[in-house]
C-alpha cells in the first residue's frame, strides 16, 4: 500500500539518510559563534571570558560567515549546529541565525539557557529551530555553581530553561558526569527526562584544553571520574547499559586485531561533517585541532579544504609500534575515549597511547562481558 502523502515520517527515517550511506558526502557543519562563555566551569576545554575583547576581535563576522554558510549549501549541507562558548553571547545572533535559516538550512542551539532573553524567544516561536541543546550541570544551586564557578547561574540556566519549556521550544537536556556532580547524576537524569521523554544523555568524556593551559587541565583531570566509577554509572542507569548492551557487537570488535594499514583516522570525521572554530579555523571535528589537521579559512576555500585539505588529513599514517599494535589494533577501542584528536590533547602527540582511556575501555569491556555471561546462563540452565 502506498503511504499516505499526509503521514507524517520521522525525519530520522527519510530515505534521504540511505541514499547517503557510505558516501563522502558533506550534510552539515557546526558553527562556533565565540569561545567566550558567562560561566566558568571547572571541566571546559575552550571557554573563554565573555568580557574578553582579544577573543572577540577574532570572532567571525556575520558577513564572513554567510559566505562559508552559502558554500557549505551549495556542497550539500542540510543542518548546522550554532555552538560556542556561549552562542548568544554573541549580539548579532538574531542575524546570524536568520540568514542560515534564509540560506534553508536547518539549525540547532547549543546553549547553557542562562542568557536567553524574550526576544530569543520570540525568535525560536517564529523561525523554530530543529532543537535547542541544553547542558544541566547540577540538580541542585549548590552543585551548579560550584561548576560553573559563576554564582547565580543555576537560577539564570532554570529561568532561561522555563521560557523554552513554557513557550514549547523543542528541547533537548543532557549532562556531564563529574566528580563534582556525581552524587547528584541521578536526580539529573530524572529532571532531564522529566522535559525530554525521547532523548537524555550523560558523558564521562572530559577533553583537556585546546590552548594547552597546564592549571586547567589539571581541574579538568581532577573532575573525571576513575573507570570503575563510569562503569557503575553505566550500570544504574538503564538506557545506557541496554545500549551498551544491545549494540556490543560494535563495541568488541575480535577482528580489528587483523588490522592491516596504519592510518590514523578510522572515524567519520570530514566524511559528512566539519567543525568552523570562533576565528575562521576549519577542522575535521570540535577535537582535532593538531597543528597539522587546521585550515585557514580566511585565507583559503571551503571547497579547498573539504577537497583537498580533508583527504589528506584522513590519509596520515603512523609507523610507530605502541599505535599499530596497541591502539589501532585494540578490540575494545569502541569502548574507548582514544583518538588522534584526543590522544594529541592529552600527549601533544596523534599516534601515543593514553592510559586512562586504555583503563576506561578494559573497564567496561569487563563489564559488558559479565552482563552477558549472565544472560546467557539462564539459557544454558534451561538445556
Amino acid at each position: 500500500m502506498n503511504q499516505s502523502h499526509s503521514e507524517k515520517i520521522p525525519f530520522k527515517n527519510f530515505a534521504l539518510w540511505e541514499k547517503f550511506k557510505n558516501q563522502r558526502k558533506l550534510q552539515s557543519f557546526t558553527l562556533e559563534l565565540t569561545a567566550r562563555c558567562n560561566n566558568n566551569c571547572r571541566h571546559c576545554y575552550v571557554n573563554l571570558p565573555a568580557s574578553d575583547k582579544d577573543a572577540q576581535n577574532q570572532e567571525m563576522s556575520a558577513e564572513f560567515i554567510s559566505h562559508i554558510a552559502d558554500d557549505a549549501v551549495q556542497m550539500g549541507a542540510m543542518f548546522c549546529l550554532i555552538t560556542g562558548g556561549e552562542p548568544l553571547l554573541r549580539k548579532d545572533f538574531t542575524d546570524i541565525y536568520l540568514d542560515l535559516k534564509r540560506k534553508g538550512l536547518l539549525p540547532r542551539v547549543f546553549t547553557n539557557a542562562a542568557v536567553i532573553t524574550q526576544d530569543h524567544i520570540d525568535l525560536f516561536k517564529k523561525y523554530p529551530p530543529y532543537d535547542v541543546e541544553v547542558t544541566m550541570y547540577g540538580a541542585t544551586a549548590e552543585t551548579y555553581d560550584k561548576v560553573t564557578r559563576t554564582p547565580g547561574s543555576f537560577r539564570a540556566f532554570k529561568r532561561g530553561l522555563d521560557l523554552l519549556i513554557e513557550n514549547e521550544i523543542p528541547v533537548r537536556l543532557k549532562a556531564m558526569a563529574l566528580r563534582s556532580t556525581i552524587h547528584e547524576m541521578q536526580a539529573i537524569a530524572d529532571f532531564c527526562r522529566r522535559y525530554t521523554k525521547d532523548y537524555y544523555r550523560f558523558d564521562p568524556q572530559l577533553h583537556l584544553r585546546f590552548d594547552r593551559d597546564a592549571a586547567k587541565n589539571e581541574m579538568i583531570k581532577s573532575e573525571r571520574l576513575t573507570p570503575e566509577e563510569v562503569v557503575e554509572l553505566e550500570n544504574k542507569d538503564d538506557e545506557r547499559s541496554k545500549a551498551l548492551l544491545d549494540h556490543c557487537d560494535k563495541f568488541i570488535i575480535p577482528a580489528l586485531k587483523q588490522r592491516q594499514n596504519n592510518r590514523l583516522l578510522h572515524c567519520s570525521a570530514g566524511n559528512t561533517t566539519f567543525y568552523l572554530r570562533y576565528d575562521g579555523t576549519f577542522q575535521l571535528c570540535s577535537s582535532l585541532n593538531h597543528p597539522d589537521c587546521v585550515y585557514d579559512l580566511k585565507n583559503g576555500s571551503l571547497k579547498e579544504a573539504w577537497e583537498d585539505f580533508v583527504p589528506r588529513v584522513r590519509a596520515m599514517t603512523s609507523d610507530r609500534d605502541e599505535f599499530i599494535n596497541g591502539c589501532h589494533r585494540c578490540e575494545f577501542i569502541n569502548l574507548c575515549l582514544w583518538c588522534p584528536a584526543h590522544a594529541y590533547l592529552e600527549t601533544g602527540e596523534l599516534d601515543a597511547p593514553v592510559d586512562y582511556f586504555c583503563r576506561l575501555a578494559h573497564a567496561r569491556a569487563k563489564n559488558l562481558q559479565q552482563h552477558l555471561n549472565q544472560e546467557q546462563q539462564p539459557i544454558a540452565n534451561q538445556r
